[in-house]
């Protein structure tokens, strides 16, 4: 019996060849195209502006050389300022400026710290009278050291009459007297010089108290409400 052969040409196109489903797949998740983006508009021109040293007033495209050694302002095309370009300083200029500025600084510090020491004056005394009060205090305890010391006085006093009669026989030439009695004497009169040195420390200090109170009373003054002492 005869073999029939088959008709390769009698097929169609798409049974010779069909794409596989994953490739068909991955095709239908391929995102669309993104549309073209339009380029940035270019940025508005800029304009400078400033005051010369003859008080004119200048406007350009660009820095303005006539203003180098000023201030200038870039300015927006409605006119509001975008930013503010400082001066070209010189050296000296430069030194000039930061001096300035730490001595404002400085300046700034020693204001903080005077409003701190203010307001701790003003927590120690609320009013007038509690700042008489902590100075007589204080005045008090300085005449308490100098009296005990004007009381040691009167004791090197005494202590003195009695090496003077000691010395009653060598009054015309003391260098005759007992070397014991001489120490005496010496040590007498050294002690008198340290006490009455010591007397004259402590009223230089009532002094220096004095003066603290009196310079804290006129700061506190500003300070103080009126029926605290204020203002009087």
């Amino acid at each position: 019996m005869p073999v029939r052969k088959l008709d390769q040409t009698a097929r169609p196109f798409a049974a010779i060849w069909a794409p596989p489903p994953l490739l068909l797949l991955m095709v239908a998740l391929l995102p669309a195209a993104a549309p073209a983006q339009p380029a940035p508009a270019p940025a508005p021109p800029a304009i400078y502006s400033c005051t010369d040293a003859r008080g004119r007033t200048l406007t350009a495209d660009r820095p303005i050389a006539e203003c180098i050694d000023r201030e200038q302002r870039e300015l927006s095309p409605s006119g509001t300022t975008r930013r503010k370009i400082e001066p070209t300083y010189t050296a000296r200029e430069l030194a000039e400026r930061e001096d300035r500025a730490r001595e404002a600084a400085l300046q700034a510090t020693r204001l903080i710290d005077e409003r701190r020491r203010e307001r701790a004056l003003l927590v120690r005394y609320p009013n007038v009278t509690v700042h008489e009060r902590e100075r007589k205090e204080a005045l008090v305890q300085v005449d308490a050291v100098i009296q005990a010391a004007q009381k040691r006085l009167a004791e090197l006093a005494e202590d003195r009459k009695k090496i003077d009669e000691e010395l009653e026989f060598y009054k015309h030439d003391v260098s005759k007297a007992p070397g014991a009695v001489r120490r005496k004497l010496e040590d007498n009169a050294q002690s008198v010089a340290v006490q009455n040195r010591f007397i004259g420390e402590q009223e230089d200090e009532k002094k220096r108290v004095n003066a603290r109170f009196d310079e804290e009373r006129s700061r506190l003054k500003q300070i103080w409400s009126p029926q605290n002492g204020g203002g009087k």
